[in-house]
């Protein structure tokens, strides 16, 4: 098999995992939880340190207790298997992101909970950063070598998907937004440059998804505006929304 790089995953508790463990410390204990990518396994310890029990699914075998998982294939387990599916920094990896998307609903319960995070490129830097470079944040074309179709490598930030593509492909598949979570804000430096764009992102943003939007939807709408100006959106790093897989 050629291999550009090994499967690489963060060696330490990053802030996205924290905010994810966090939103997890104050549920029933017991939940059956998958983490896919398991990466250095971190966060499935801080899990079952709280009383519950995580499989951990990986194409890396970076622990014994780890089930291989290749995340562009089907996902090899059952229907409504799992309470909650966590995957971090995962879809951004993929040539077909929606594909797992899917198996991510699919093998989770009604009534359960899809967690994931990817970067986050609704920000404002990285507004800034595509305003000058045509690419958002984070998803640098020229890190990216040309690979081979199909070939079962890393192959880095390849598909950048906002909050908006997001919650759109989780509720074609029956998972609907519950809350909207980001780690660590960018570039506080530039917090004063953001603050003077901020009326402007609210006068254009209120003009695209309320002036414009679908009058029958004007619940949804106004959920999506105020979502769209939350300080996770619009600071942090990482964007982790939290999802509901309707009964």
């Amino acid at each position: 098999m050629t291999r550009w790089r090994t499967f690489s995953h963060e060696a330490n508790f990053t802030g996205y995992m924290e905010v994810v463990a966090h939103h997890f410390s104050g549920r029933t204990k017991g939940l059956r939880i998958l983490d896919l990518p398991a990466g250095n396994g971190l966060l499935a310890e801080a899990l079952r340190g709280m009383g519950h029990t995580v499989m951990c699914g990986d194409i890396n075998r970076e622990r014994p207790d780890y089930q291989y998982v290749d995340m562009a294939q089907p996902l090899p387990f059952p229907d409504g298997e799992f309470d909650a599916v966590i995957c971090l920094e995962g879809v951004e990896h993929l040539v077909n992101p929606a594909r797992l998307i899917a198996e991510l609903c699919r093998i989770t319960r009604a009534g359960g909970e899809i967690v994931i995070s990817t970067p986050n490129v609704m920000n404002f830097y990285s507004r800034l950063h595509f305003l000058f470079t045509g690419t958002p944040y984070q998803f640098n074309p020229a890190a990216v070598p040309e690979i081979a179709p199909g070939a079962a490598v890393d192959r880095g930030h390849i598909f950048p998907l906002s909050y908006f593509q997001l919650r759109y492909l989780f509720g074609d598949h029956g998972a609907a937004v519950k809350r909207v979570l980001g780690d660590r804000y960018k570039r506080k430096l530039l917090f004063p440059l953001y603050w003077l764009l901020l009326p402007l992102a609210w006068l254009c943003s209120a003009f695209l998804l309320l002036r414009q939007g679908d009058a029958r939807h004007g619940a949804r709408n106004r959920e999506l505006f105020a979502h769209g100006l939350s300080a996770p959106l619009l600071y942090s790093r990482s964007l982790v929304p939290v999802l509901e897989k309707r009964r």
